[in-house]
Protein backbone atom coordinates (compact mmCIF):
# COMPACT_ATOMS: atom_id res chain seq x y z
CA UNK A 1 0.00 0.00 0.00
CA UNK A 2 1.34 3.30 -0.49
CA UNK A 3 0.63 7.02 1.12
CA UNK A 4 -0.10 10.22 0.16
CA UNK A 5 0.73 12.78 2.33
CA UNK A 6 -1.59 16.17 2.18
CA UNK A 7 0.43 19.36 2.44
CA UNK A 8 0.59 21.28 5.43
CA UNK A 9 -2.68 23.67 5.75
CA UNK A 10 -4.67 21.05 3.35
CA UNK A 11 -7.72 19.57 4.90
CA UNK A 12 -8.33 17.26 1.86
CA UNK A 13 -7.54 16.86 -1.70
CA UNK A 14 -10.33 16.09 -4.75
CA UNK A 15 -10.05 12.57 -6.39
CA UNK A 16 -9.11 13.37 -9.91
CA UNK A 17 -5.99 15.49 -8.36
CA UNK A 18 -4.88 12.71 -6.41
CA UNK A 19 -5.03 10.35 -9.54
CA UNK A 20 -2.76 12.65 -11.06
CA UNK A 21 -0.79 13.20 -8.31
CA UNK A 22 0.52 9.64 -7.82
CA UNK A 23 0.79 9.31 -11.60
CA UNK A 24 -1.66 6.53 -11.70
CA UNK A 25 -3.27 8.77 -14.67
CA UNK A 26 -1.25 11.23 -17.22
CA UNK A 27 -3.84 13.99 -17.04
CA UNK A 28 -6.97 15.61 -15.88
CA UNK A 29 -8.70 13.93 -18.87
CA UNK A 30 -7.77 10.47 -18.17
CA UNK A 31 -8.45 10.55 -14.37
CA UNK A 32 -11.94 12.06 -15.58
CA UNK A 33 -12.33 9.09 -17.77
CA UNK A 34 -11.22 6.79 -15.57
CA UNK A 35 -13.61 7.79 -12.64
CA UNK A 36 -16.86 8.04 -14.41
CA UNK A 37 -16.42 4.43 -16.33
CA UNK A 38 -16.34 3.14 -12.59
CA UNK A 39 -12.93 2.09 -12.22
CA UNK A 40 -11.89 3.81 -9.23
CA UNK A 41 -13.43 3.13 -5.78
CA UNK A 42 -12.74 5.63 -2.17
CA UNK A 43 -13.01 3.16 0.91
CA UNK A 44 -14.38 -0.15 -0.79
CA UNK A 45 -16.73 2.04 -3.24
CA UNK A 46 -17.27 2.54 -6.69
CA UNK A 47 -16.32 6.36 -6.64
CA UNK A 48 -17.72 8.18 -10.13
CA UNK A 49 -17.41 11.97 -9.15
CA UNK A 50 -13.91 13.57 -9.88
CA UNK A 51 -14.36 15.92 -7.23
CA UNK A 52 -15.12 13.93 -4.44
CA UNK A 53 -12.82 15.25 -1.26
CA UNK A 54 -10.74 12.71 -0.13
CA UNK A 55 -9.57 13.13 3.49
CA UNK A 56 -6.61 11.26 5.83
CA UNK A 57 -7.43 7.55 6.04
CA UNK A 58 -9.69 7.62 2.77
CA UNK A 59 -8.44 4.87 0.77
CA UNK A 60 -8.46 5.06 -3.26
CA UNK A 61 -8.32 1.77 -5.44
CA UNK A 62 -7.58 2.04 -9.04
CA UNK A 63 -6.32 -0.89 -10.76
CA UNK A 64 -3.95 -2.75 -8.72
CA UNK A 65 -3.09 0.15 -7.14
CA UNK A 66 -4.10 0.84 -3.20
CA UNK A 67 -3.69 4.40 -1.77
CA UNK A 68 -4.18 6.51 1.32
CA UNK A 69 -4.56 9.42 2.88
CA UNK A 70 -2.44 10.97 4.98
CA UNK A 71 -2.08 14.05 7.29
Amino acid sequence: MEFFHLRAGEEFIRLGQVLKAAGFVENGGQAKEVIQDGFVSVNGEVETRRGRKLYPNDVLSYEENELTVKQ
